[in-house]
């Protein structure tokens, strides 16, 4: 087992953090020698474009590990960057600072390009662009567009359709059937070994997703024959009218389900998020729904996600508190004022805002006994808190666990 300083692991976590909310600048062209036809994986904006700007001009890897602490990280482009990716031989690090006056935070080794990446389904189509690998879990987008969008109710941070609109047709993201979905994800269990898998996409016409959800779980189901705790699938839904649409889920084989909140405070929940007020019902509403997801699926198996630098930080932490302690595991995510939504040009908090929202949240989920395999189910860990839970000791079977000293 490999050994890393503790305090070198929280240099990574705030590298982390630090990507997440204002990117890592690096020259494409250090990138072209990489095989990603057989060896690295490359980004695929099935759902959202993170990048801070719009590049199209040549692949770019998806996302890294640190060498010494195996701590993930995502890769989102910004050359205005302080954090930067430098290639040194046939090596490459992650840096901080200009010139030759940077800091070396450690060398960084890009996630690998699983096998199901070349295979394709029955029907010919690429697997790669109906599953994407998220680390040890895949997720789904089973539509790369919301219908929220034709009524002008988009919410105010989301670019899933301009993401459509700039990538649908170069990384070949279309509409997947159930069939499609389950012959992906048999394969990613059983030749890469993956854990569990995240269905979530934009709201459909006519909130028809109870059905659509169904069908892809009883596929996975009969093509794969894997019981419902091996498969470990999560259907992310928006709250339904109807709570007892919720049952339906559980019975049909999902273990896990997530209803992102995205705000808390319901003043400005009502104006970031109309779609959701006016299809999902209002913050009461929304709060009922995952305290009745509880009741079916259990503590520790029911997700919502905030939109971290919308609201005051108090306010953010008042709804993870509250949530937490129905047994959802709640957590914000760090807003990117992305290409596309209403919000591109605004600017997210500072880094340390972010930074001391994280290490609070991971106090309450703590506090509340929720595990990292909870916490895996419900996120993977290519969320930064996963990384938390790795320094805190807690590690997947199989995942390689490292010392920190």
């Amino acid at each position: 087992m490999k050994q890393c300083k503790k305090e070198d692991a929280r240099k990574h976590i705030e590298a982390v953090i630090k990507i997440e909310n204002e990117g890592v600048a690096v020259d494409p062209a250090i990138f072209k020698d990489l095989d990603y036809e057989n060896t690295y994986l490359e980004q695929i904006r099935a759902r959202f474009d993170w990048n801070f700007k719009n590049y199209v001009e040549s692949k770019i890897p998806a996302s890294f590990h640190f060498s010494s602490s195996n701590f993930f990280s995502p890769l989102y482009w910004n050359d205005k960057s302080e954090l930067s990716i430098r290639k040194r031989g046939d090596k490459f690090y992650l840096v901080q600072g200009s010139g030759d006056a940077v800091d070396v935070i450690d060398e960084i080794v890009f996630d690998k390009k699983p096998k199901f990446y070349n295979m394709k389904t029955s029907d010919g189509k690429d697997m790669s662009r109906i599953v994407q690998a998220a680390s040890s879990r895949v997720d789904i987008t089973y539509s790369n567009e919301c219908s929220l969008k034709d009524k002008g109710l988009d919410c105010k941070f989301c670019n899933i359709n301009a993401t459509k609109d700039r990538f649908g047709q170069l990384d070949k993201i279309e509409w997947k059937t159930p069939t499609q979905i389950a012959e992906a994800i048999t394969a990613a269990y059983k030749y890469d070994n993956f854990h569990g898998f995240n269905l979530t996409g934009g709201f459909i016409p006519e909130r028809r997703e109870v059905e659509y959800y169904i069908d892809v779980i009883e596929a996975v189901q009969d093509v794969s024959g894997l019981t419902p705790e091996e498969i470990r699938g999560m259907a992310c839904i928006g709250a339904p009218q109807d709570l007892s649409v919720i049952d339906k889920y559980k019975e049909a084989g999902y273990t896990n389900i997530a209803t992102n909140m995205e705000v808390w405070d319901e003043d400005v929940f009502r104006y970031i998020c109309p779609g959701k007020i006016q299809f999902g019902g209002d913050h009461n509403h929304w709060v009922r729904a995952l305290k009745h997801e509880v009741e079916v699926f259990g503590k520790g198996n029911v997700r919502s996600l905030f939109v971290g630098g919308l609201e005051t930080k108090e306010r953010v932490i008042e709804g993870i508190e509250e949530l937490s302690s129905y047994g959802v595991i709640a957590q914000p995510c760090i807003w990117k004022p992305c290409i596309g939504s209403a919000l591109e040009g605004h600017r997210s908090p500072e880094t340390q805002w972010h930074q001391d929202l994280l290490d609070k949240t991971f106090s309450i989920l703590k506090k509340n006994g929720f595990t990292y395999e909870q916490y895996y189910y419900g996120l993977g860990c290519t969320n930064v808190i996963g990384n938390y839970f790795k320094l805190d000791g807690q590690w997947m079977p199989w995942e390689e666990k490292v010392e920190f000293v």
